[in-house]
Order: C-alpha cells, then structure tokens, then sequence
C-alpha cells in the first residue's frame, strides 16, 4: 500500500486536484492520502496574521478532505504545516517518513506564487521523490466558508 501526500491550499478542493487523486487511488485501491494545507498568506487578505492564514487552512483542509473521501479517496489525515509549501513538505516527510510520492496542486503559471518559486522541481530535487503537479483553474477551485 503506498502513502501519497497532497499538497494544496487555495486549489485543495479543485475538480482538477479531485480528479487526479481519484485516479491514483483507483489505480492503487490500497492507497492512503494524506492532505497538507500550508499556512501560506492568501492575496485577499490585507495584512499577514498566522492566526488568520492557519485558520484558513485548516477550514480548507476540512472542506477538501471532505470532497476527496465524498470522491472515493482514502484520505487518512488533513494536516496545516508551515508558510512556506517547502519546509511544510519537509516536516511532513521528517515526521511521517515512508511517501511514494507527492501530488502538488497549483494555480496555472502567472496565477501561482507556488510555480513562481518553481515548487514542483524544487521538491523533486530536495525530497527526491515523485512529484506529481496538478494545475486547477481558478474558476474551479471552490472554497467553502
């Protein structure tokens, strides 16, 4: 059985990210998820508080571990890590060691802080595991409220 960790915030409930996880899950029907929502600042907000940006993603983590199980995904915990998508996915990887891989999901290039940073190779190269990145548009990643 293989250990897959999603990695989402403002597209954590996309029909994109869904999709594909969905698709794993039916290809390994043994396979477990675990959803990571980094804290990370959103644009709508006028000033950064950590207060703010955990509880916002704890309530998405909530909403798209939600969807996925609705969807038929083993989603087997939903976690809030740090700011920075990099060092939540380090210390997911430390705490919990034994992933196959990784499914990033982000907003296309140009929409996306994460793609402007270059996430997807920057944790193919520092985990060196499998990363498998899912782009949604933003007219499909729903939030619940």
């Amino acid at each position: 059985m293989a250990r897959h960790l999603i990695v989402a915030h403002q597209t954590a409930a996309s029909l994109e990210l869904i999709d594909r996880v969905r698709e794993l899950a039916q290809s390994d029907p043994e396979a477990e998820f675990v959803l990571l929502v980094p804290a990370t600042p959103t644009g709508h907000l006028l000033h950064w508080e950590e207060g703010e940006a955990r509880q916002l993603a704890a309530q998405r983590a909530r909403d798209a571990s939600e969807a996925l199980r609705d969807a038929g995904v083993e989603v087997v915990a939903a976690r809030v890590g740090s700011h920075s998508p990099l060092e939540a996915v380090g210390d997911e990887l430390q705490a919990s060691p034994g992933y196959a891989g990784i499914v990033v999901s982000t907003f296309p290039p140009g929409l996306s802080r994460w793609l402007k940073g270059d996430l997807p190779n920057q944790l193919r190269r520092r985990y060196r595991l499998p990363v498998d990145h899912v782009v949604a548009a933003p007219s499909r990643a729903p939030t619940k409220r």
